[in-house]
């Protein structure tokens, strides 16, 4: 009898230790961006600098070997320090530079605004082992974050979570080809202060469009100068898209950009096409009623050309 109790005794406390031993730990991360920089759109990366630290009770996790960074092309961690609290928990601090990839939402640019975002796991233990808890106190950023970009008020955000794997990454004692690794994750949200650089980027499309509607005011006797002009103007504004889409990564969507030139080449034609028709009516000696039209056409085709401008331009905007 009384082995019996002994034995029923040990299997309970293996029991107890094994649902002890099945819990996860907790580590505490918090982090502090010093700035994001060298926003590269055509290349669809970021830089990031910043400091990330840990708390935890398991030695074995090591995050100076085991930190991972899933959407980082390079992770450079320039400097750690350990040290142990006063509840028995390791303390882990190191700063890291990082460049990031990411995906670029340019339909609006350049009025666009773009969420940036950093996770980190780690490589060696999965959600069964290990969990992360945030450390929301204080502040997450400098107010010097970003050079010609903004932090929108509000938009930054941490969580926890847990990253779901369809693959046993090679582990013969998974049967099943499923893996979960708990992940730490910030998001932020920048814009930036745009007029200036939209004013950049399309004042020689502007400057083309006004050549072409100049054109109308050269006198009827220099009809050949009207289509050269118009047609100069039509190889400025294709140039001018060269020249920004060159700064932006592809996209198969139609953006504000193609939107803006596009508009432009449809008027600069349309100018062509009403300097032909007063052509015709020249030809055909109706010259009073060419006159009339010269006079009307221009302004009709410019306050249309504005309108739809503002149009477009606010809907990207706001």
């Amino acid at each position: 009898m009384k082995k019996l109790f002994a034995i029923l005794f040990i299997f309970i406390s293996i029991s107890s230790s094994a649902k002890v031993n099945s819990t996860p730990d907790t580590v505490t991360v918090g982090i502090y961006i010093n700035s994001i920089h060298d926003i590269d759109f055509s290349n669809k990366q970021y830089s990031l600098n910043l400091w990330l630290w840990l708390k935890y009770k398991n030695p074995d996790f090591d995050f100076s070997k085991y930190l991972e960074v899933p959407m980082a092309k390079t992770v450079d961690k320039s400097f750690f320090t350990v040290d142990t609290l006063e509840d028995g928990r390791i303390y882990m601090m190191m700063k890291l530079q990082c460049v990031m990839k990411d995906s670029w939402k340019i339909d609006n640019f350049p009025f666009d605004r773009q969420k940036l975002r950093f996770t980190i796991e780690n490589s060696q233990y999965d959600s069964g082992d290990l969990i992360f808890a945030e450390d929301t106190a204080g502040g997450h950023y400098s107010k010097w974050t970003t050079s010609g970009w903004m932090v929108i008020p509000d938009s930054f955000k941490i969580t926890t979570g847990v990253k779901k794997y369809e693959t046993a990454f090679g582990d013969p004692e998974l049967k099943i080809q499923h893996t979960e690794f708990s992940n730490f994750k910030v998001q932020i949200g920048i814009e930036r202060d745009s007029w200036w650089l939209f004013l950049k980027l399309f004042i020689g499309m502007y400057i083309s469009f006004l050549l072409s509607f100049i054109c109308f005011f050269i006198h009827r006797d220099s009809i050949d100068s009207r289509f050269s002009l118009n047609v100069g103007s039509l190889f400025a504004v294709i140039g001018n898209k060269y020249v920004v889409d060159s700064t932006l990564p592809e996209s198969s969507s139609f953006t504000l950009v193609d939107t803006l030139h596009g508009l432009t080449l449809c008027f600069i034609l349309a100018g062509v096409g009403c300097t032909a028709y007063s052509l015709r009516l020249i030809k055909a000696h109706r010259l009073e009623q060419s006159a009339l039209f010269d006079r009307r056409a221009p302004w009709i085709l410019l306050l249309i050309y504005v309108l739809l401008n503002m149009w477009f331009v606010g809907k990207a905007y706001y």
